[in-house]
């Protein structure tokens, strides 16, 4: 089951007795998390009914004893378990002497209580009996990360659920600025969109004015100098970021250039150059092609493999390893080295 379905079941009242949120991507687990906290008791039911655990303050047995209590002048009772990653879970080991009480719980669960366990970060074990148990008797989501490549269409459906608009050049700018964190994505679009009436559009430049986005010094200029070879104007970039480190921290800038050179090599692989096929190998949409074609012109296969070779090498020089030049300095050798 994916997020969006057992939401759509929690909307429409169709509960289970215990559900296990677990994945990479937190986003889709809070907000599963968020609806069954803020929307499945009433207020009033609240107070008696519903009880939240954080994992590293909570055991098993603080849950199980939770969560076999009976509602009071309500249907149901909520026992959520966050950051259960962080939780003494018990050893299962003990269910070979019969003494396990959360698998004891699972087999037979109480069908007025809704458990959620909510792990965070990683991939619960799907070996463990544990996993299978609630498997049988509940519901298990697993939230896994996006691609790259799928950001912009969540971008596009997120702000069109909202009764927004976003334009074409808006969206791949905050999928490229931002990557595939979906809870950064989503906190920045509804600061966006106290800025702007339903209905109207999120434009190029209200991103840039909100989300720290230099116009002429951010780090999709900066590529398209590099694609270009335009020394001045690359240094000149390099430069502005050295002189604002907390709004171009060099991790996001090479980052994106990194993910930027390694699709320009796709281009030099790609046997079928024709828009629509570069645009599908690449990931990108097609009005972004010609800057892949530019910096595939500039930038034959051997020195693209170069390229990506500097960036990883400059990456680990900004962690401090072998290097005490400090990240500006990092980044005008770089500059030298992919321009020369």
């Amino acid at each position: 089951m994916t997020a969006a379905e057992l939401l759509k079941d929690l909307k429409n009242r169709k509960y289970k007795p215990v559900y296990l949120l677990h994945g990479e991507e937190p986003y889709y687990i809070d907000e599963v998390s968020d609806f069954v906290e803020h929307k499945v008791l009433s207020d009033a039911e609240k107070g008696f009914n519903q009880t939240v655990f954080y994992g590293k303050d909570t055991d098993v047995m603080a849950v199980l004893n939770a969560s076999k209590r009976y509602p009071m002048m309500a249907d149901y009772q909520v026992v959520l378990v966050k950051e259960a990653q962080d939780m003494k879970w018990g050893s299962e080991d003990a269910d070979k002497k019969g003494i396990n009480p959360l698998l004891a719980y699972l087999d037979n669960p109480l069908r007025s209580t809704i458990l959620v366990f909510c792990y965070k970060y990683g991939k619960f074990d799907k070996r463990k009996k544990t996993y299978k148990a609630i498997e049988k008797n509940g519901v298990i989501v697993e939230s896994t990360p996006l691609y790259d490549n799928k950001v912009p269409g969540w971008i596009e459906d997120f702000v069109a659920e909202k009764a927004y608009k976003i334009s074409q050049q808006a969206t791949f700018m905050l999928a490229e600025y931002l990557g595939n964190d979906l809870s950064k994505i989503a906190n920045e679009l509804e600061k966006l969109m106290l800025n702007v009436a339903p209905g109207q559009e999120i434009s190029l430049k209200l991103v840039q004015d909100n989300i720290g986005i230099s116009r002429e010094y951010n780090v999709f200029e900066l590529q398209t100098a590099l694609s270009k070879k335009d020394v001045l104007k690359a240094n000149q970039i390099v430069n502005y970021f050295e002189a604002n480190p907390r709004s171009n921290p060099i991790v996001l800038v090479l980052g994106n250039l990194n993910n930027f050179f390694s699709k320009v090599l796709l281009y030099h692989y790609a046997k079928d150059k024709s828009p629509q096929n570069l645009a599908r190998e690449l990931g990108v949409n097609p009005y972004f092609i010609k800057d892949y074609e530019q910096a595939a012109r500039s930038y034959n296969y051997g020195k693209t493999m170069q390229i990506i070779s500097y960036l990883r090498e400059c990456d680990v020089k900004s962690k401090g390893v072998d290097s005490n030049t400090d990240h500006g300095g990092l980044m005008k050798e770089l500059m030298f080295k992919i321009l020369h």
